[in-house]
């Protein structure tokens, strides 16, 4: 007998049951069996949704369960959970028939302690802390207006779709440069440090955005490893860290020079929208053009005020100030020329009588006289002369004829036959 014929036989005494029967015999079973249950583990994938209910997963190393808390009751609660936590959930088992999956609607929640990956992210920011890396003293100021925008992240995610669209949407003229690298798995961490440090080394942005969109506390791991944080502090262009949802967190966020609560948001931070640029100066321009409009109505004003008189001896006086001005140049230049005059008439007149005093005919006046011989030659020695030489002499006045009788020279006397 095949697979049909007993089919056929066995739908005779039994009817098939349809995909909603089937689960709701489980979900009945399974909502009478486990009405009132309390279960730990480890809080993941937390979200709040627009309706206030919380949606999350408890976990442990085997197995996963989905979570529903209603708004109601999680307004009880003196916490707000979040991935990470390690929690008692206290609720009935039921089937969320549209999936086909099995949740807990969970009436309270106790916390038990961190989980132990956020006892080793608290452990991690202690200790980065301590080495200084997270100080503000060494964060970067972000460029107001940067022209070339650096993106570390999945070319693939939603992430980087959001920051082009803010970009394109607020200022066009950014160009955007898209260094791809994983943001999840045991790679990620270094592919991250390894984009960043690419970036810096052929200086290709003015201002980094370093993320990914949202995910469980797992996935966002990568940007909370240490070679990321060293990767962002080493870094001389300025980061954006921009990891997740905003009610996510990665160690990434400390040590970048600031931290946006979505990769959206950290666009914007980047990039000044051109329109309010304009709009910014358009206001500035018209309060300049208002401000010197008013200083010249003002000016007017004044000047219509005062009287010609007034202003015939407000240009008097500047005119006075400018002619006493003068005047005392040039009187300070005629006593420096008169000076001067003094000071060359007195050389003048030295000069004067020291050529005087020198005149020959002045020497001869007080008793010299010159000797020459043959007519021409002025005689200065007796050596030039000879016995019987015809010489002139000359006077201050007059001059005589005479013949050398005989010579002397330094005593010695040489006389004619």
């Amino acid at each position: 007998m095949n697979f049909d014929s007993n089919l056929d036989a066995e739908s005779r005494l039994f009817s098939p049951l349809s995909v909603s029967q089937i689960t709701s015999l489980i979900r009945n079973n399974l909502e009478n069996k486990f009405p009132d249950v309390i279960i730990e583990g480890e809080v993941s994938n937390c979200k709040m949704a627009a309706s206030g209910h919380l949606y999350f997963s408890l976990k442990d190393e085997e197995a996963i369960l989905q979570v529903v808390m209603f708004r109601r009751d999680l307004l009880t609660l003196d916490f707000v959970p979040k991935d990470g936590m390690q929690v008692w959930a206290r609720g009935a088992i039921s089937v969320y028939a549209q999936r086909g999956q099995y949740q807990l609607i969970a009436r309270n929640v106790r916390q038990t302690g961190f989980g132990d990956i956020l006892a080793m992210l608290e452990q991690r920011r202690r200790k980065f802390a301590e080495e200084g890396l997270f100080d503000e003293s060494r964060k970067k100021e972000i460029p107001a207006f940067p022209t070339r925008l650096g993106v570390v992240t999945s070319p693939t995610g939603a992430a980087i779709r959001d920051i082009i669209r803010v970009i394109q949407r607020r200022n066009p003229k950014v160009s955007i440069l898209i260094l791809p690298t994983l943001v999840q798995g045991q790679e990620a961490a270094a592919s991250i440090a390894k984009r960043i440090r690419q970036a810096n080394l052929w200086n290709l942005a003015d201002v980094l955005i370093v993320g990914r969109g949202g995910g469980s506390i797992e996935d966002l791991l990568p940007f909370s490893e240490e070679v990321v944080i060293h990767a962002i502090v080493e870094s001389n262009i300025p980061i954006i860290s921009a990891v997740g949802h905003e009610t996510d967190w990665a160690l990434s966020d400390y040590a970048a020079d600031l931290r946006a609560p979505t990769p959206s948001a950290a666009a914007e931070m980047a990039c000044a929208d051109l329109y309010s640029i304009y709009k910014e100066i358009a206001h500035f321009e018209n309060i300049m053009g208002q401000s010197i409009k008013h200083s010249i109505a003002n000016a007017k004003q004044r000047l219509s005020s005062i009287s010609p008189h007034i202003m015939e001896d407000i240009l008097l006086r500047k005119n006075l100030v400018a002619s006493q001005r003068f005047d005392s140049a040039i009187e300070s230049i005629r006593n420096s020329f008169q000076k001067k005059a003094e000071d060359l008439n007195h050389r003048l007149v030295l000069a004067s009588s020291a050529i005087e005093i020198a005149n020959p005919r002045e020497i001869m006046k007080r008793g010299f006289s010159v000797v020459k011989k043959n007519g021409v030659d002025i005689v200065h020695s007796s050596r030039m002369l000879a016995l019987g030489d015809s010489i002139n002499i000359m006077f201050y006045e007059g001059e005589a004829d005479a013949d050398v009788k005989a010579t002397r020279d330094y005593g010695d006397k040489r006389s004619s036959g």
